[in-house]
């Protein structure tokens, strides 16, 4: 399998009738795959690049947040370096449950249960940068375009981490999900992530088709990529 193409194929956790319990379980598997593959370090890494090349950051909107565990690192991270408030959205009230309870005692968030095109101007004036992980292989080219765009015209800096589509992380993962995962979503979708995911030159060509001339791709262990864009 080449992979010469991005998949179509929408994966299970694009449905919106999940069992809560299954949810939940794909839920705590991811953060341990992003754990022990390097999800968390590439979006450390580009908000570390950010930090050192922009000072003026103080609040990131978290698009597509599933459990809450990327706001939980980056805030550890964060905490290290400057204080940051984190907003996240996400279309599933279940992954709203799930990560006010992930995330009890984190008080320098909020989360909103929504499509992000609907969350206020207001709010939208106090984003600096707008993070995703693991979220941009979940659209079409056209919806990465205009999830690109809003960021352009909200003046937010794009950081996003996602996968790169090459036989042998696809491969592996399959491997490794058929023996440890205890979750149907987790088999069927890590796998097809990997075909949902890009070759670098498309990000690069989905950033330019959305207006942006200033911007990094940078490949991350194991198998992601680094995104920043800016105006």
């Amino acid at each position: 399998m080449l992979l010469k193409y991005r998949s179509n194929e929408k994966e299970y956790l694009d449905n919106s009738n999940i069992e809560t319990k299954d949810l939940y379980r794909n839920l705590l598997e991811l953060d341990i795959i992003n754990k022990r593959l390097g999800g968390y370090n590439a979006s450390r890494k580009g908000l570390t690049s950010i930090l050192n090349s922009t000072r003026s950051v103080q609040t990131i909107l978290d698009i597509g947040f599933g459990g809450g565990d990327s706001i939980k690192q980056l805030a550890k991270f964060s905490d290290k370096n400057t204080k940051l408030f984190f907003y996240g959205v996400d279309l599933k009230n279940d992954c709203v449950t799930y990560a006010q309870g992930n995330l009890k005692g984190l008080n320098n968030k909020q989360l909103i249960c929504d499509d992000y095109r609907n969350i206020s101007k207001e709010l939208l004036e106090k984003i600096d940068v707008i993070h995703c992980s693991l979220f941009l292989h979940h659209l079409t080219d056209e919806e990465i375009i205009d999830l690109f765009k809003f960021g352009k015209a909200n003046q937010c800096i794009i950081l996003a981490n996602d996968l790169h589509r090459n036989w042998f992380a696809y491969y592996s993962i399959k491997f490794l999900t058929s023996i440890f995962s205890r979750s149907y979503l987790v088999k069927n979708d890590a796998p097809l992530s990997v075909r949902r995911g890009f070759k670098r030159n498309e990000l690069i060509s989905l950033l330019e088709k959305a207006g942006f001339k200033n911007y990094s791709v940078k490949w991350n262990f194991a198998f992601r990529y680094i995104l920043i864009a800016k105006e």
